[in-house]
């Protein structure tokens, strides 16, 4: 996402920020993918077609290569073609006055990009259907980067976590026991889990909030979970922080550079250069944790 200006009430960490910020084409086309825009010149190679993509409101297609691409074409009040890839598929946004030839040969132009941009959102589609949990006993959940295996125990109260030291490698070492017959409902199981997990969360998130605090010299006057679809985490002049519950799936270090971000905008209400030092500053590699954001597929919630 775009950095807010330095007077903005608050600076948020978008789940796309993960990705590099590129230069936008050359007009007419401007072409984009969530907040990202990719140059004319820095199409890679194409990716073989195992099948053809269809929007679920396509209403025109064309074939680029060996794929029949089905689109949503959307007329609007802009100077430029832009395409945006989703997990639903391709969007073409054109201005009125752009004929339908025009439209086809941006795509064209463009077609290495658009079948590797779906291309990588069939993947994720699968990736996140393959990451859904079946919440019954022995499912498996990520929890602080590790995986926690579920076992339905009605002597227990609530939800207990045990770790087994001795567990062979490969085997998770991590159960939760839940206080609930064997009989209860997915819906039961899955609402005492994410309890669970929401409580672990404020508790990882304010002692690394209280840590980093300390480091960069802020001060967090409140702290809040949020559930959002699209931001892991926000941060406001006042001190408030937001954070996603579902960074508890991640592992410490993917927790601490979303942390740090967020208080480092408390120092500096922007992404400007001195921003990044700032977050540099107690997250050395953090280049390297922000990938995982991208890259990492969560369960469905």
């Amino acid at each position: 996402m775009p950095a807010p200006k330095a007077d903005s009430p608050a600076c948020q960490l978008s789940l796309f920020d993960a990705m590099e910020p590129v230069a936008a084409p050359p007009a007419p086309v401007a072409v984009s993918q969530g907040v990202t825009t990719v140059p004319r010149s820095a199409a890679p190679a194409a990716p073989t077609p195992s099948a053809d993509y269809r929007h679920p409101q396509a209403d025109r297609s064309l074939r680029l290569g060996d794929c029949l691409v089905a689109y949503q074409l959307r007329r609007a009040r802009r100077k430029t073609i832009g395409f945006v890839v989703d997990g639903d598929g391709l969007v073409v946004s054109a201005p009125r006055w752009v004929s339908f030839g025009e439209i086809e040969a941006a795509l064209r132009d463009k077609g290495t990009w658009i079948l590797r941009k779906l291309a990588e959102q069939r993947d994720r589609r699968r990736r996140v259907e393959s990451a859904r949990i079946d919440w019954a006993e022995g499912a498996g959940l990520p929890f602080l980067g590790e995986t926690v295996i579920l076992v339905l125990d009605p002597r227990v109260a609530g939800a207990q976590l045990n770790t087994d030291g001795q567990a062979l490698p490969g085997v998770p070492r991590l159960t939760l026991h839940l206080g609930l017959p064997q009989q209860a409902e997915p819906a039961q199981i899955r609402d005492l889990v994410q309890s669970w997990l929401q409580r672990q969360a404020r508790r990882v998130f304010e002692e690394r909030c209280a840590h980093f605090a300390q480091r960069l010299g802020v001060q967090v006057r409140r702290l809040s979970l949020s559930a959002a679809q699209t931001r892991w985490g926000s941060a406001s002049h006042d001190g408030s922080v937001r954070l996603n519950w579902r960074l508890i799936h991640f592992g410490l270090p993917v927790i601490d550079y979303v942390v740090a971000h967020e208080l480092a905008h408390l120092r500096e209400m922007n992404h400007s250069p001195a921003f990044w030092e700032v977050v540099r500053s107690v997250v050395p590699d953090y280049e390297q944790v922000r990938g995982s954001l991208r890259a990492e597929v969560l369960p469905p919630m």
